[in-house]
């Protein structure tokens, strides 16, 4: 039975490990990675993945706990011997194993409801407690690889012969396994809603809904939070373009030059998703107007100061896309001041903390 479910919870832990890998990278790009800008939707799925295998994974992870604890307080072997080591080996690793995986489901879930109630980083010590995860999780399999290899074919008893102590009730060890998917499962799609538009009517698990928010889609940072209400107000804004040849834009400027169409989703990190209509300028027509190639690296200036995300980097595979557009409207109308009037940066296959908002300055690198 323990088995079983640790091939569930192995497959949701995988799932959410990778997932979240890419995730981390989009954000700090390895020098020896180069992240693609097509499919332009791979982010939306890849960290609804993430989210929803990080969900699923906590009814899977309080059965599996359920099966094995009472093994976890027997006594070790006496004296000590080469079994006692393996036994005293393997409890250590299981004992970081849960701890660091119930810290990071716990801590990941706040982060979906954008609450953080620590005085530590976030994103560093979700990304480090998935590597001491990885640590702990090849310790415990190494351990236990000849029961895995032992019991990894053997047939499911059937319920008749296979029954749990009588303190359960008598559930058989197959209704656990069906009451353990069921819970996975309605997990799964009462918070697959956020990004999935069909099940939008059953997320109540979902901190996000599409369709709810200024102009159809949902807000994580408003203007007014970010402390630029005045300055994107302000008639005096403009657009700055450094590179070989420095440029000044008004908004009526920009929006007299050739406007360009993308149905691209804003996809972020806390797991929900939402397509839309964007028009604007092309970001690399912006940069050969001021004399760059298709090779530059830009970086992407916000009127946000106090932010994390103020600035972003756009890698030249992002800014020579055509997709890649200095938006000045959504769904037919001109940005809502949350949405980053009087622009923002919008482009396939990025996180939404890097779709800079209320952009004046873009920098050739």
């Amino acid at each position: 039975m323990a088995t079983v479910l640790g091939r569930w919870l192995g497959i949701a832990v995988l799932i959410c490990f990778l997932t979240g890998l890419l995730s981390h990278w989009q954000q700090e790009t390895p020098a020896w990675l180069t992240i693609p800008s097509r499919p332009a939707s791979l982010y939306r799925v890849t960290q609804g993945l993430h989210v929803l295998s990080g969900l699923v994974s906590v009814p899977l992870l309080l059965a599996k706990l359920w099966t094995v604890y009472p093994k976890l307080f027997a006594k070790l072997p006496w004296p000590p011997s080469r079994r006692a080591f393996a036994e005293l080996l393997e409890r250590l690793s299981i004992a970081i194993l849960v701890a660091a995986l119930a810290l990071e489901v716990f801590i990941g879930f706040l982060n979906t409801l954008q609450w953080y109630p620590w005085p530590f980083p976030f994103r560093e010590t979700h990304y480090a407690l998935a590597w001491v995860i990885v640590g702990a999780l090849l310790i415990h399999l190494a351990v236990k690889l000849p029961l895995i290899l032992a019991h990894w074919t053997r047939p499911l008893p059937s319920s008749e012969s296979a029954s749990l102590p009588e303190a359960t009730g008598g559930m058989s060890r197959r209704t656990l396994f069906r009451t353990v998917a069921g819970a996975g499962a309605l997990v799964a799609i009462t918070a697959a809603g956020q990004s999935v538009p069909a099940l939008a009517p059953i997320a109540v698990l979902a901190p996000r809904r599409p369709g709810v928010g200024p102009q159809g889609l949902p807000v994580n940072r408003t203007a007014s939070d970010a402390g630029v209400v005045a300055q994107a107000l302000s008639d005096e804004w403009r657009l700055t373009v450094v590179g070989p040849r420095e440029l000044t834009f008004s908004l009526e400027q920009l929006r007299a030059l050739p406007q360009s169409r993308a149905d691209l989703p804003i996809a972020c990190v806390e797991g929900w998703s939402q397509s839309a209509r964007w028009e604007g300028i092309r970001v690399r027509d912006l940069l050969r107007l001021c004399g760059a190639g298709d090779t530059a690296r830009v970086r992407v200036v916000s009127l946000e100061r106090d932010g994390f995300y103020g600035t972003s980097e756009l890698p030249p595979q992002f800014a020579a896309d055509p997709l890649t557009l200095l938006a000045l409207r959504v769904n037919g109308e001109n940005l809502d001041l949350d949405h980053g009037f009087p622009a923002r940066i919008i482009a396939p296959n990025r996180p939404g903390v890097l779709q800079t908002k209320w952009v004046h300055r873009l920098e050739l690198l």
